[in-house]
């Protein structure tokens, strides 16, 4: 068991968010021991991440250090995101956070909890699709590390607009919003035992009752007004971090 009072945060975009964003992510992190016993991070903590086998990314370092103090004092577990879905085995072996580039599964007190980033789900848009099944690619990875990092990092910061699969559309956030629950509704009626499932991406907060005990989660996005969640004994909550 992970614990029973889960934090929940994504999409913080660090690396691309802005420096205050940044501050207030480290302050939220020494905050969390205070809102819950466990943390998931449910993908897209960073704008881009590599796990390299003998660096660091210099823009992740401060949050690193800091996921790791903080693994000392609580559970932590984190799914990758279409931004940050290459962290290879350095979460578990050098932080001792349980990562998964897809989903993870545990148990949250007496609920089963499936987390997963949920890039992929419903895209409408063929040029979405085609990059998560690029970004999902052993091969994509392996190209990627024979890269200096340096130049891998000047590559990122020169594609990464081009590539990004987001939108500023309201609109076409709505959709993908109300895809997202539906896939989550067909997924949970498919899987009774789940009684949490955390899907992020869309950047749109929401909390749905499935069934009765059951729930859908979307935390919202750290980067769009420093949202998270938590969940526990008494239900499922949206928050702001100020």
């Amino acid at each position: 068991m992970l614990g029973t009072q889960l934090v929940v945060v994504s999409d913080a975009h660090l690396g691309a968010a802005t420096p205050e964003d940044g501050a207030a992510f480290l302050d939220f992190l020494e905050a969390v021991p205070t809102l819950g016993d466990c943390l998931l991070i449910n993908g897209d903590l960073f704008d881009f991440w590599f796990s390299y086998r003998r660096v660091i990314p210099r823009t992740g370092f401060q949050i690193t250090a800091a996921l790791a103090s903080l693994r000392r004092r609580l559970p932590i577990v984190m799914t990758g995101g279409n931004h940050d879905r290459w962290g290879d085995s350095f979460w578990q072996t050098d932080v001792g956070i349980e990562y998964s580039a897809a989903s993870l599964r545990f148990q949250l007190g007496p609920t089963e909890v499936l987390a997963l980033h949920g890039d992929g789900l419903v895209e409408e848009r063929r040029s979405a699709a085609l990059m998560h099944r690029v970004t999902r690619h052993p091969a994509t990875a392996a190209v990627f590390r024979l890269l200096h990092p340096d130049v891998g990092f000047w590559l990122v910061d020169r594609m990464s607009r081009r590539l990004a699969d987001s939108t500023g559309d309201p609109a076409v956030l709505e959709q993908a919003q109300r895809r997202q629950v539906a896939w989550a509704t067909a997924r949970m009626a498919a899987e009774p035992a789940i009684g949490l499932l955390v899907i992020s991406h869309t950047h749109r907060a929401e909390i749905a009752q499935i069934a009765p005990g059951r729930h859908y989660l979307n935390p919202g996005a750290w980067v769009d007004g420093r949202c998270y969640a938590v969940a526990g004994p008494e239900g499922v909550e949206l928050r702001r971090f100020v």
